[in-house]
């Protein structure tokens, strides 16, 4: 008993020691994820970050994630774009909702709004070297008006949209199209761009935002 808790309390240790190393000096920690992203059956540790530095929707997240090899903890990737300023949630404020790990996949989500809401959901997969989006769904509207709900899978290339119209004197009729969009390389590092890549639908001509 005594030499299990002696080593759990060094690896606890030894921990606590590389969080602190890699931790923004005047963070704060919102988030501790564990789990395999990599495959190795080893898990890495998901670190969400509440910096002191502002942006233009209050203050910046920084996700870090990090792999232990050789008894020592690296940064296997690092991001200030991935997680949505604390305020950027609009009349709902802090929209970061929650960070997982599920076979192997790195799932964030965010949600904000007031009257008019909107949420998505962005799944991740270690590839090429790095974190690369894989599937992004999305929703947002207002109740009696219309409601729009988002799949796309990024590996496939396969985008669902899907738009209910309760309002349709001042919005029309309701709307579906299944589209293939190919090619879009988005990753922990360039999502969440100030200006957001737009797919507008061959049938329905309507915009879809990432």
């Amino acid at each position: 008993m005594k030499t299990t808790f002696c080593f759990l309390s060094i690896i606890f240790s030894t921990f606590c020691f590389a969080q602190k190393e890699f931790q923004p000096a005047g963070s704060e920690i919102i988030e501790t994820v564990d789990g395999d992203l990599d495959g190795d059956q080893i898990p890495e540790k998901v670190m969400i970050y509440n910096t002191k530095d502002e942006g233009e929707l209050g203050k910046i997240r920084e996700l870090q994630i990090l792999k232990k090899i050789n008894e020592k903890w690296i940064i296997l990737e690092k991001s200030r774009n991935a997680i949505l300023e604390s305020s950027a949630g609009g009349m709902m404020g802090d929209p970061y909702q929650s960070t997982a790990i599920k076979n192997g996949i790195l799932i964030i989500e965010h949600y904000g709004g007031s009257s008019w809401k909107w949420g998505n959901t962005d799944k991740y997969r270690f590839q090429n070297g790095h974190f690369e989006l894989i599937g992004h769904s999305s929703e947002g509207g207002r109740p009696g008006d219309y409601w729009i709900e988002v799949d796309f899978n990024l590996s496939t290339g396969q985008l669902n949209y899907k738009k209910d119209v309760e309002n349709t004197a001042e919005y029309g009729k309701s709307k579906k199209e299944t589209y293939i969009k190919k090619g879009l390389k988005i990753n922990l590092q360039n999502i969440n761009q100030k200006e957001q890549r737009k797919i507008i639908l061959p049938k329905t001509k309507e915009t879809v935002y990432i």
